[in-house]
């Protein structure tokens, strides 16, 4: 009997959730080059990465549920549903990313909790700050052994639109880029958004909206 096969795929249809740290690599490459005499000596880590850490969590309890967490990318939590009906909908969803984006703001204000220093690099932690990008559509959940990967096309666009020109057109670095196809699907209201149009090689115009965020 020939063995089973390992790789599992389901395709389904749902929203796509990227939470993005603006300034993470810059600012952990500025601190650890300020502490480069003590940086990792002994096994010692730096207070940078307990902080970056508990944004993280902050960023994953904000999302997951009501999204399910696909996995961690760096400085970025990657989450979707294969169910739109699992997930809020209208302004309700722009409320979850919203409170998402508080709690994150708030994490940063109290990070002196956690950290002795404020040298000029470690002080930069004051200009991290929080994207999101909300996309829908089809896309495939491969299952192999007891991972999951998210994979198709429209993965493809909600990463890329990570790098969009949001930001120039909301005038700072907190937004949320909402997607016309997530918009449709999810019900999400446009009123005060701003347009914005990127365009891709071998992907058809992404139309979508960009709401500034502030936290309460």
């Amino acid at each position: 009997m020939a063995p089973a096969d390992p790789n599992v795929f389901t395709s389904v249809s749902g929203p796509l959730v990227l939470a993005d740290i603006s300034g993470y690599t810059s600012f952990l490459q500025n601190v650890t080059h300020a502490h480069r005499a003590d940086a990792f000596a002994d096994g010692a880590v730096l207070d940078a990465y307990a902080v970056i850490s508990s944004l993280l969590d902050g960023i994953v309890a904000g999302l997951a549920p009501p999204f399910t967490l696909a996995k961690l990318e760096g400085d970025a939590v990657f989450a979707y549903a294969a169910d739109p009906s699992a997930v809020p909908h209208g302004s309700e969803v722009l409320e979850c990313l919203e409170g998402c984006y508080t709690d994150f703001r708030k994490r940063v204000g109290t990070a002196k909790e956690v950290w002795m220093c404020w040298c000029d690099a470690c002080a930069r932690v004051d200009a991290l700050d929080l994207k999101f990008i909300l996309h829908a559509g089809p896309f495939v959940i491969q299952n192999i052994g007891d991972q999951s990967e998210l994979v198709g096309p429209e993965v493809v666009i909600a990463h890329r639109l990570l790098k969009s020109r949001a930001n120039e057109v909301a005038g700072q670095d907190a937004f949320m880029l909402v997607t016309d196809a997530a918009a449709t699907m999810l019900e999400v209201p446009l009123d005060g958004a701003l347009p914005i149009v990127e365009t891709y090689d071998h992907y058809p115009p992404v139309d979508a909206r960009v709401y500034p965020l502030r936290a309460a």
